[in-house]
């Protein structure tokens, strides 16, 4: 048997996890001195109460390879292959601690560099469950096949607020005020694994549509795993992109499936983010 595990960063949270037989090694997520398991004992919804709260971003640890090796042995104690997806090693250390434990399993341990984070890095767990779930593949096959399938994921996002990126130390105070003011609206992506600002838009409506053609450039591949994400506590901003962008879905998905992001990203872009994750055609 081949048995999918999967971090938290992916935004997978354990009663998700536990419904599409995912293995879930959360995060941890700290505020202040109070931590937590990030999609275990912290929702979605509580982490973003928390933050809103807070004058402080919260603090993410990677995860360790001690952690990795206990999952790891619980994992494959019945003789089962195990296939690791975790975020990207471009983002975190959590890939690097994953490899030194699989390493000590003989074999029964694959990791995969997820090269993404958030809905991105939940897309290519959908599909490693796919292909498992299918049995045409040995697991070296499946391993291939994600390998390969990860170059064609597309994550984009409108960021809300540039409040989050200021505390982060990732955009000076200047930046951030010049955006408030003119009301600048960026659009970032992960691509090759990191974090990357595509564009940005002044105003709201125009930064919806910038999303958009993005995404349009790309094309989605709606015979694979896609999904609408969105940040804070309310999906009003989403179903309102939904909407707005009804020639993205119309005739070709009766489904849209949405998720909250989480922690990983969560922390650093703040509420009233709306981003779209999908293979390209």
């Amino acid at each position: 048997m081949v048995r999918i595990s999967v971090d938290s960063a992916s935004d997978i949270d354990k009663n998700e996890a536990e419904q599409s037989g995912v293995s879930l090694i959360p995060m941890i997520v700290r505020f202040g001195d109070t931590e937590y398991l990030d999609g275990v004992d912290l929702s979605r919804r509580e982490f973003f109460e928390k933050l809103i709260e807070s004058d402080e971003l919260p603090q993410t640890s990677q995860i360790n390879e001690c952690r990795f090796e206990e999952h790891y042995a619980a994992l494959t104690e019945n003789g089962d292959d195990v296939i690791s997806i975790v975020i990207s090693s471009k983002l975190s250390g959590t890939y690097d601690c994953a490899c030194r434990a699989a390493e000590k399993f003989a074999g029964k341990v694959r990791v995969i560099d997820s090269l993404n984070a958030s809905a991105g890095e939940r897309l290519l767990c959908m599909y490693a469950l796919r292909l498992v779930r299918d049995g045409a593949m040995t697991v070296d096959e499946i391993v291939a096949e994600l390998d390969k399938a990860k170059t064609k994921i597309r994550f984009m996002a409108l960021l809300g607020t540039l409040e989050y990126l200021k505390k982060g130390g990732r955009i000076s105070s200047a930046v951030a005020l010049a955006g408030e003011i003119f009301s600048i609206k960026p659009v970032i992506s992960i691509d090759d694994g990191e974090v990357k600002l595509i564009g940005k838009a002044m105003g709201s409506k125009r930064g919806r549509n910038l999303l958009t053609q993005f995404i349009d450039r790309y094309g989605v591949d709606f015979d694979m795993p896609y999904a609408l994400v969105y940040s804070g506590l309310s999906d009003e901003l989403l179903t309102k992109y939904v909407r707005d962008s009804e020639k993205l879905w119309v005739g070709k998905a009766d489904v849209l499936p949405k998720f909250v992001i989480g922690s990983t990203i969560g922390s650093h872009i703040g509420p009233g983010a709306i981003g779209v994750a999908f293979f390209a055609k």
